[in-house]
């Protein structure tokens, strides 16, 4: 499956390099930048990231050896509960109709 159009990468050439940073360097942390700098490419739009992020956590070798969940250093990201310390209905078009 493409999931960059612009740079023509596909899921499987993710993965690919995702395997290839984990068996070059255990210890690393593998970036979206990392991948694409792997594949001799660039990121261009910027549209494909969502499905690009899925893809490298499909990945089971994305993980650190060793690394718990608790090692993260934001909470609840990639949740929808992580609000940058503000209340969840900070948008003005949130909150209730002004009378």
């Amino acid at each position: 499956m493409i999931v960059c159009h612009c740079m023509n990468i596909t899921n499987h050439q993710i993965r690919a390099a995702v395997d290839w940073m984990r068996a070059a360097d255990p210890a690393t942390i593998i970036t979206p930048g990392k991948v694409y700098r792997a594949l001799g490419k660039r990121a261009d739009c910027g549209g494909c990231m969502p499905l690009f992020l899925d893809t490298m956590r499909s990945c089971a070798s994305l993980k650190v050896a060793g690394a718990t969940e608790a090692d993260r250093s934001i909470p609840n990201l990639g949740t929808g509960k992580y609000h940058e310390g503000r209340r969840q209905s900070h948008r003005v078009s949130e909150r209730g109709t002004a009378v």
